[in-house]
Order: C-alpha cells, then structure tokens, then sequence
C-alpha cells in the first residue's frame, strides 16, 4: 500500500467516523400496549444486552447534542436511548432493566396529557424522582399536537405564535415541576415541515425527529434522527444494522427539502451528497411503500429519484444506504420523510 492511499485511508476513518452516535426511540416497555408503539420487556432487555456485549458507549443525550454544538468528538458507536409521551410502563418495565445495566435514558413529555392524571402516564412526582435519578425530562409539546397540521381558516404567523406559546408553556411547566429545562423538543408523530424547522431554531430549541439515520458533528439540530426501535423494528438483526450505521450527510434544497405534499404531486427529489466514503453503485435507496428506486447521478456528489409510483398517503419515508469504504460491515444511513395529503388536500388520520 502506497504512502498516498494509506494518509488517505487514515483520513477516510478520522473524517468518517470518529463521531458516530445512534439515537433509539421507544415508546412502552409492554406486552399489552398497541404493538406499533411497544417492545415486551424481555426484547427490550435483550436489546440492552446486545448494547453491553458488543461494547456501545451509552450516553446522556446532552452529551452528545452539547458535543455536536461545540464540534467536539465523542467516541464512536455510542448510543443514546430515548422514550416518547411518558408512559408509566417506562418506569415500572423499562427502568429496572436500564438500572440493571447503569444506562442513561430521556423521556420527552406532554405537560398538558400528564396534568390528565391518567393511570396509564407517569406523574410529575414520578417524573421529578426520576429526574433526580439522572433522567433526561425533555419537551414533547404541550398536547401532542402535530406541528405540520395547520388548522383550516388559521394562517401560518398565527400557527406558529400560537404554537410559540404552547412549547414555551411546556418548557416552563417541565422546569417548575422537575427542575430541568433543555430546550430539547421532539416532534410529535415525527411530523414537520422546513418553516417549523425554521421556528425551532428561532426559539433556541434542539428538535428531534423520527426518521431515521445516524448522528454526527454535521447533523442538523433542527431535526435529529432516531431510529424507532419498538415493532416491528425490534428484531436484534436490524438493531445491529442500526447501531452500526454511520451518518450519511445530504442535503436538500428549494422544494426538496419540503415534506408536505398532496398524492401525486411530487414527482422526485434531488440529493446534495456530503460523503464521499462509498461507491456510488453500491448506493441504494428504498421508499416506504414503492420499494428500490433507481438513482440518476448528476456529477460527483449530487442525484435524483424520480418516483416509480405516486407517493403512498401517509407517513412516507425514503432510507439510503451504502456500504462504508473505510470501515467495512458498516453503512452510511439517510432519511427523508414525507407527509402525503390525501387527494384534495385532506390530512391522514393520526
């Protein structure tokens, strides 16, 4: 091996992968739970297991996201677990069994749907305890809403003055009853446009997404990837592919970086490719409902997918993939998602 291709060998492993960071998103720790939102107990443990034998850091989500806004590395393969909308099954199934192996976790929380006082969601008591324990408590929104759905008749200033309000108000609430506040918000139903990405940023939070993809320096704090990890994406064969995913940096302009569209009215999209650690014949990109897409490259670092079939209605996600040069049996991992309105322009039911 040559001294040029081995100084670019060494650069490849130290660009591509000394910041590699998985973030897992869970719901209930259940056996009677809807199954779309649930992992049993023993799964769960067997996932946490897979985490210690194979040797993946685990970390406190503000590590990681105070390292990325400082550009700082941390170790490769680290992982961060995360929890949506506060159920009680997190506290009674999930913890004893991330006690057991010393991991951190975040819960993000609806201050409005725990103020219910529903039996089947964690109190603030609960929550502040756990807090004490070094539980990440984090924003959800203040009821759940989804904040790509304007409602009919409300424009989008008023939306979002509206909405301003109610991530605010859960921030504060968060504060008053746990005593922690880190500006960390996930979107709820993984639903959001490039204005609410906008807005995120404007109000100074660390928004999380639900598509997924790896986690690295370059990573856009408007919209994080985590990987669902609940069924039916719960199978140790796929968590393995996952955790050792690399980041696939790309980026979207104009109207492809839109995730709003009526069925039928987006055509294709275009890619702005940020790595160069692969082969382009090895890139492979799937849609959610239309399969393997062939890829149109346009020079070096950009391609388009022109759609083989109308997006389906629904929650639409594009995944890319390809294979690491630099670090064999590891692949670079993408998403894009898309929210498509059934014709006429009318939302899918949540």
């Amino acid at each position: 091996m040559t001294a040029r291709l081995l100084a670019f060998v060494f650069f490849c492993c130290i660009h591509f992968t000394a910041f590699a960071t998985v973030i897992l998103q869970y719901h209930h720790v259940s056996d009677t739970t809807p199954a779309i939102t649930s992992i049993s107990p023993a799964q769960f443990e067997k996932h946490l297991q897979f985490l210690a034998d194979n040797h993946f850091k685990i970390l406190p989500l503000s590590e990681v996201m105070e390292a990325i806004k400082s550009s700082q590395q941390l170790p490769d393969k680290s992982v961060v677990i995360t929890f949506d909308d506060a159920y009680l099954d997190i506290l009674t199934k999930g913890k004893p069994l991330l006690d057991k192996f010393g991991y951190p976790f975040t819960i993000f929380v609806n201050p409005g749907v725990i103020n219910q006082g529903s039996g089947s969601y964690l109190s603030w008591q609960q929550l502040k305890e756990m807090g004490e324990q070094g539980v990440i408590i984090a924003n959800h929104g203040y009821e759940h809403d989804s904040m790509a759905r304007i409602p009919e008749g409300v424009t989008q200033a008023l939306w979002l003055e509206q909405q301003t309000k109610l991530l605010n108000d859960a921030e504060a609430e968060i504060k008053e009853k746990t005593g922690q506040s880190w500006q960390y918000y996930a979107y709820p139903y993984g639903e959001y446009t490039p204005a609410i990405q906008q807005w995120v940023k404007q109000n100074g939070y660390i928004a999380f997404s639900q598509q997924s993809g790896a986690v690295g320096l370059a990573t856009d704090l408007t919209s994080v990837p985590r990987f669902p990890a609940s069924k039916p994406y719960d199978k140790l064969t796929s968590l393995r592919d996952k955790l050792n995913s690399l980041p696939f940096t790309m980026v979207l302009d104009n109207k492809n970086a839109e995730t709003i569209f009526e069925q039928g009215q987006a055509k294709s999209v275009t890619f702005n490719v940020e790595v160069d650690d692969f082969r382009k014949s090895q890139l492979n990109c799937y849609i959610s409902g239309l399969g393997r897409q062939k890829i149109n490259w346009q020079g070096e670092d950009r391609f388009t997918i022109n759609f083989s079939a109308p997006l389906p209605t629904g929650r639409v996600r594009c995944n890319c993939t390809a294979p690491s040069l630099s670090e064999p049996g590891r692949y670079y991992w993408y998403s894009k998602p898309w929210f498509i309105l059934k014709e006429g322009g009318h939302w899918y039911p949540l």
